[in-house]
């Protein structure tokens, strides 16, 4: 509303849209050195990490439930995988969010790179580019032999 009435009697002056807000450079780091370094090591702590709401075994919402679904259906090692439950440590949910400039829940990270959040993620494994990411990383399972026992991979079934 207040924008609506200044550009009438302004007409040079342009809107700014939600996106310009949601999306602009932060300039001022609100986390502290400390929880910065811990989420860098968290990203270092395998090939790929999830920061998540709930856990692999029992996520608590339905984007971490379908994020880590993907990851399942890539064929992703567990041994090559992390997760972290943000609702255990608000800290951690609001800095993750900071650390990546992303603003919702999972994220993913692959060799310490940002790829994205459950939407970035369905498009990727979609369109066949997650498959090749994840085969790029080294983090999808070796294939198994016949007769091998398959229990380990539990987690992502």
């Amino acid at each position: 509303m207040f924008l609506r009435g200044l550009s009438r009697t302004r007409p040079g002056l342009h809107m700014i849209t939600t996106s310009q807000l949601l999306f602009r450079p932060t300039l001022k780091s609100f986390m502290s050195t400390e929880v910065r370094k811990a989420i860098e090591d968290a990203v270092a702590s395998a090939p790929v990490v999830l920061f998540m709401k709930g856990t692999p075994e029992f996520p608590q919402c339905g984007f971490s439930r379908a994020t880590i679904a993907m990851l399942g259906q890539q064929g992703v090692n567990p041994a090559k995988f992390a997760a972290y439950n943000v609702l255990e440590d608000p800290e951690l949910r609001d800095a993750i969010k900071e650390f990546s400039n992303w603003p919702t829940i999972p994220q993913l990270y692959v060799n310490k790179e940002f790829v994205g959040g459950c939407d970035v993620i369905t498009t990727m494994a979609t369109s066949g580019e997650l498959a090749d990411v994840l085969e790029e990383a080294d983090a999808l399972m070796p294939q198994q032999e016949e007769g091998k026992d398959s229990s380990q991979y539990s987690q992502f079934q």
